[in-house]
């Protein structure tokens, strides 16, 4: 019971608004010690009419979620889960390079923080645990529009930080930082230092486009190597070259037909 009120103090509003260098992500904020999904919780704030920057985190979830309908292993007082707010003004069909942008942003973070990140599109993102680089953090990006205009998007954000064991389904393939490193990291530094990150990428794409982001995510690519992508029940099977400029993946076959994939997942040739 101590350890969970003093993991819960950590990312209490104080410690966290105290420690914050950005202009408005993160400066509406909300902790909570325990959620279903941080992404509804955003989900219904926005309806309700929150502003742009709203950020809540839980110490813990019941139904955290990743993408494709996925559970993601939310225990108390180790992990970072929180979901961002944002309202583009911008067309629906521009937007879908934001989980990439995020993915960077997060990158940049752990990367300052002494990791050595790769991300994996569209959303994984990998540090090298046991010889072999494994899954440590998962980002989902939801969407509401009216016809072909952003009422709000959540970006949501799993992180594993210092938890140090997972059910045996994700045993094999996922880790956190701590057993990555071998040493506890702070997570509300961690948490500063991505919302400081992604809002100046977040900016910089509403101004200019995506273009820097993209540059940014492929410094820490996943490229180059045999895949296979399942997408709305086909398989790609080739080489990942490099994403195009919506942040779609451009994936070269034996036959040498360059595809490009707007949505799906990446897994190893002949992997799960």
């Amino acid at each position: 019971m101590k350890q969970t009120a003093a993991s819960e103090k950590d990312l209490a509003p104080g410690a966290v608004l105290s420690r914050l260098r950005t202009r408005r992500l993160g400066r509406a904020y909300e902790f909570l010690p325990v959620c279903a999904s941080t992404n509804d919780v955003v989900r219904i704030r926005a309806a309700a009419g929150a502003a742009e920057g709203l950020v809540i985190v839980a110490n813990s979830q019941t139904a955290g979620r990743g993408r494709l309908g996925r559970s993601w292993h939310s225990p108390a007082g180790q992990n970072l889960y929180f979901s961002l707010l944002l309202r583009p003004a911008l067309p629906a069909r521009q937007v879908a390079p934001l989980t990439l942008l995020a993915g960077a942003a997060l990158a940049r973070t752990l990367a300052v923080a002494g990791a050595a990140p790769r991300l994996r599109w569209p959303n994984d993102l990998l540090v090298s645990a046991a010889g072999e680089f494994r899954k440590a953090a998962g980002i989902l990006t939801e969407m509401a529009t009216t016809g072909e205009t952003v009422r709000h998007i959540v970006v949501g954000l799993g992180l594993n930080v210092n938890g140090q064991g997972f059910p045996p389904d994700l045993a094999e393939r996922a880790t956190s930082l701590r057993t990555a490193f071998g040493h506890a990291f702070d997570r509300v530094q961690l948490l500063v230092d991505f919302l400081a990150a992604f809002e100046t990428t977040y900016d910089d794409f509403l101004a200019c486009g995506p273009a820097s982001g993209l540059l940014q995510w492929r410094c820490y690519a996943d490229l180059g190597r045999v895949c296979r992508i399942d997408q709305d029940g086909t398989k790609v099977e080739g080489v990942a070259t490099d994403i195009d400029d919506s942040g779609a993946l451009l994936v070269r076959d034996e036959a040498g037909r360059v595809h490009r994939v707007s949505s799906g997942e990446m897994s190893d040739k002949g992997g799960s």
